[in-house]
């Protein structure tokens, strides 16, 4: 077996490339000015994603990588928690609200589409 650190770190480093990526098209294609969409795609790609390797009974090895080290580097609970404060502060406190509501109710509706899918399969 590979070391767990090992495997976390090779996990981390893609997800961290693949956030920046996504983070990349998604704020090229609806623009970041209104809402940080970017940070929204992640957080619910990245909880589908975890919800996968949680419910299918991936091995150790793919939880380290993928559940650990890659869903760790890709969502980001600190840049929306940043984001919502931004856009309280800015005097949008409805739409942080919304954001904040959002970003939640997608998540969580994500991972619930995961066991789902991992249920049916």
């Amino acid at each position: 077996m590979v070391d767990a650190s090992l495997l976390v770190g090779l996990g981390a480093a893609t997800g961290a490339l693949l956030r920046h990526g996504t983070a990349s098209v998604v704020a090229s294609r609806l623009g970041d000015r209104d809402l940080p969409y970017g940070t929204a795609t992640v957080n619910v790609v990245g909880s589908f994603v975890l919800g996968l390797v949680t419910f299918s009974g991936a091995s150790t090895s793919v939880q380290f990588l993928v559940g650990t080290g890659a869903c760790g580097a890709y969502t980001t609970f600190s840049s929306f928690s940043v984001e919502t404060v931004r856009l309280w502060e800015s005097g949008r406190p409805l739409l942080a609200g919304w954001y904040a509501v959002a970003n939640l109710a997608g998540a969580l509706a994500a991972l619930g589409a995961a066991r789902a899918v991992v249920t049916a399969v």
